[in-house]
């Protein structure tokens, strides 16, 4: 099994700017980091690991969800957004040079050391094609502040003028979420994908109206369309919103075939006619290189149909008594286009809450999804209007989100829709990882009024978009070609995906395990060389309106604030002889409760006098920057000493 060699350390780009010194002087005024002091032998620990996966439903967090859930994140989703004006925050300096003519490359930007972040490029005939364009939601823990993480482009900019086209395998976030940051960094290519997707790609566009147009191409499955010199194919794949897609690239040596995020249609494990029919047109042609979704290679078996969540939620409708509360994802298009349907053959009235949920259904009617009687939906205002069984509610918030109607409606904060015990919940998704402690808050709230709760585990209401062992192997065998790199996945994924793959009868030499960044050339069809080094492959960061370099202390920074707290000194420096003028002034916020700990704090003030003091005894000029370090580095010992804790210090010198 070709693996990627292990990085050496990064150099530094011309994206990081001029190498520090190793002991780089602070902004002038700026914080300084605080140094934790602890036990004797005992090290600062390791830094936090990154984001949380995140592997079921539409991965990353659903467009119902909202940026975590925090108020002020919700209200930047509707504001006007900037042009954005990325850079890397750091990578490696390794381009290699376009391929000869006679090898195709693959280069995965994203996507293989994480759920999200979704980006590959593969080079034939001279040209680069891009397969998705997607973002990754972040762990609040070890990236505070931080909204989501973008694939690296700087290898496509440095080859801009070699980029053809993009494709887009479907609408989820983690495919699309990149586009109004990046796309202008190469160019802006036309994007070819489905008119779903494409529709939706509009929509998001809207919220960046200062970024150019994406130049969009609307295909249909079963098409092929020649770009340059290359034939591209596009094919049907199942997953859990509309208009999904794989595509096969023709090369001089077989088609490079990716499948995007998917799963099978199947009954017991036996794959549909359409599903035979669509693998078996890519099984009678030659392929050379297969990347293949990962996210459920963990799975053993075959993954739930969705018709089969259909089934369950059909029943459910039909003999529930009193009101009915659906909290599904947003983009679980089919599945929110099933339940309607079902309410109009029953006559029953539905009320939907959520902006992303509003969104999206008008999108559903606007790509001729679903054709909604003028009378179906209503707003919550008139529910008191019909009878308690005759009310369905579509809600976001099934994650557990703070501000989604769903709590508001558990917390009784919801205006129009209050609980009682007649009422019926479904929770129709799983839990993200990472989502664990609001989901079971959330379900607490709602047995808090008394409610019939039904979710994932007491029954069929939800089924994941992402195939398991079973369908994958039996996608592999379809497809048969001379390479496979597991993708879509953390390592962990990646890795059961290849393990049941050549348990399954692959060789093993024909299966790369790659990291993002990975440069992997197949020579005359035959051969493989996987380059040592790695293009640059660190992610952007987008930080509210800040988009581009996140340095780790800014990060480092948040974490020790949100963690211990800090420590302001305020103290005035008498210029010619060093003294202070008065007491210093100490100002704490998150470390501790200043009306108890006024020992701790007289203290502190003597011990700041006394360090001032030391530390410009016999100095003339008095340099308050020395002061200040030296200050920083003695406080931080003391108050860690002290309390076990390690609060930022910020010492704040005024010189008269």
């Amino acid at each position: 099994m070709a693996s990627a060699p292990a990085p050496a350390p990064a150099p530094r780009t011309p994206h990081d700017g001029p190498a520090a010194p190793a002991h780089s002087p602070r902004p002038e005024g700026g914080p300084r980091r605080p140094i934790r002091r602890g036990p004797p032998g005992q090290g600062r620990g390791p830094r936090p690991e990154g984001g949380t996966p995140r592997s079921e439903g539409p991965r990353g967090r659903s467009s119902s969800a909202g940026p975590r859930g925090r108020g002020s994140s919700r209200d930047r989703m509707r504001m006007r957004r900037p042009a954005p004006n990325t850079t890397p925050k750091r990578g490696a300096d390794y381009f290699p040079a376009a391929p000869a003519s006679n090898v195709v490359r693959v280069i995965p930007l994203g996507g293989v050391e994480e759920v999200g972040r979704n980006m590959f490029c593969v080079e034939t005939n001279g040209d680069i094609f891009i397969f998705d364009v997607g973002f990754q939601f972040v762990s609040e823990d070890s990236n505070p502040g931080v909204d989501y993480m973008l694939p690296n482009t700087a290898y496509l900019e440095k080859n801009a003028d070699r980029v053809r086209a993009v494709f887009i395998t479907h609408g989820h976030l983690d495919h699309i979420g990149g586009i109004p940051f990046l796309m202008n960094r190469f160019g802006n290519p036309p994007i070819y994908t489905q008119n779903l997707t494409a529709v939706m790609i509009q929509k998001r566009q809207e919220e960046y109206p200062d970024v150019p147009k994406p130049n969009l191409v609307v295909v249909e499955a079963g098409q092929t369309v020649t770009i340059g010199s290359t034939k591209v194919q596009f094919f049907a794949v199942t997953h859990s919103i509309p208009d999904s897609m794989g595509i096969a690239v023709e090369t001089p040596y077989g088609n490079v075939v990716v499948t995007g995020d998917l799963k099978l249609d199947h009954d017991n494990g036996i794959p549909t006619a359409k599903e035979e029919k669509t693998w078996g047109v890519l099984a009678a042609q030659k392929n050379l290189f297969f990347i293949a979704d990962s996210t459920n290679a963990e799975r053993d078996g075959f993954s739930m149909p969705e018709r089969k969540v259909h089934e369950t939620l059909e029943e459910i409708i039909k003999n529930v008594h009193g009101r009915l509360i659906i909290g599904t994802f947003a983009s679980q298009f089919e599945r929110m286009i099933h339940i309607i349907e079902t309410c109009e053959k029953l006559g029953k009235k539905v009320v939907t809450e959520g902006r992303s949920i509003k969104t999206n259904l008008e999108i559903a009617q606007k790509t001729n999804l679903i054709n909604i009687k003028k009378d179906t939906i209503i707003p919550a205002q008139e529910i008191g209007d019909y009878p308690a069984d005759k009310i369905v509610i579509l809600s976001t918030g099934a994650q557990g989100e703070e501000f989604a109607a769903l709590m508001r409606i558990a917390t009784k904060q919801h205006k129009n829709i209050q609980l009682n015990p007649r009422d019926t919940i479904v929770l129709s998704s799983s839990v993200i990882p990472g989502n664990e402690i609001a989901v079971q808050k959330l379900k607490d709230n709602l047995y808090r009024n008394g409610v019939t709760l039904i979710h994932y585990r007491s029954s069929d209401v939800h089924s994941t978009g992402h195939g398991n062992t079973g369908e994958l192997i039996w996608i592999n065998k379809k497809v048969n070609a001379a390479f496979f790199m597991p993708a879509y996945g953390y390592y962990s994924m990646t890795a059961s995906h290849a393990k049941a793959i050549e348990q399954a009868g692959r060789p093993r030499d024909s299966i790369i395990l790659a990291d993002n960044g990975t440069v992997i050339d197949i020579i005359d069809g035959v051969k493989l060389d996987v380059h040592k080094e790695r293009v640059p492959n660190s992610p952007l960061i987008v930080d509210g309106f800040a988009i581009g370099d996140m340095q780790e202390v800014v990060i480092r920074d948040r974490q020790a604030l949100a963690k211990d707290g800090m420590f302001v000194i305020i103290a005035t420096v008498n210029l010619k002889t060093g003294k202070l003028r008065k007491s210093p002034d100490i100002i704490s916020r998150g470390f501790v409760y200043l009306r108890e700990s006024q020992d701790l704090l007289n203290q502190a003030r003597l011990l700041i006098k006394k360090t001032v003091e030391d530390s410009t005894h016999g100095m003339n000029p008095v340099d308050l920057d020395y002061v200040k370090n030296n200050l920083t580095d003695v406080m931080s010992g003391y108050l860690f000493n002290r309390t076990n804790k390690a609060p930022m210090v910020i010492p704040v010198l005024i010189g008269v």
